[in-house]
């Protein structure tokens, strides 16, 4: 993600939430120095995600397909790459938060091997006033299976 890709992605974002970041926060995080990247094919970006890692631990803060695009396997792939890269950064663990609400982000970070470890009460905003989020984690370093 450069800061070209800004305005493209924070469009994105206003489609795919209800309660999107804004460009600003995309810009933020860009200065900060977070792995901000964009899946894309030319001019065309069909989704992107921003990953933080600090002391070996990485953190989702955010992850979003066009809607145009879901259900094609864009977020499985922008995960896997969100995966590697935390490894690359010799993180242990990947944390996220998801909405308890949305059934198909859960159903993917399953799938990659997340488990809940929590549940961050009021944590997002809700039309009703506040959602709690679930936190999930990923080991990502592998138990030491040889005898000692």
């Amino acid at each position: 993600m450069t800061d070209d890709d800004l305005e493209t992605v924070a469009a994105i974002e206003q489609t795919a939430y209800e309660f999107p970041w804004t460009l600003q926060i995309f810009r933020d995080c860009l200065r900060a120095g977070y792995d901000c990247f964009v899946l894309a094919d030319g001019a065309a970006i069909f989704g992107y995600f921003v990953l933080a890692v600090a002391a070996e631990e990485g953190h989702v803060l955010n992850i979003a397909v066009a809607p145009a695009y879901q259900g094609q396997g864009i977020g499985k792939r922008l995960m896997k790459r969100l995966l590697d890269l935390a490894r690359w950064h010799r993180a242990d663990r990947v944390f996220l938060e998801v909405r308890p609400s949305n059934p198909r982000a859960i159903g993917l970070y399953y799938q990659l091997g997340f488990l809940e470890i929590g549940r961050r009460p009021r944590y997002y905003p809700a039309r009703d006033g506040r959602e709690d989020a679930m936190v999930l984690a990923l080991d990502l370093i592998e138990p030491n299976t040889a005898a000692g």
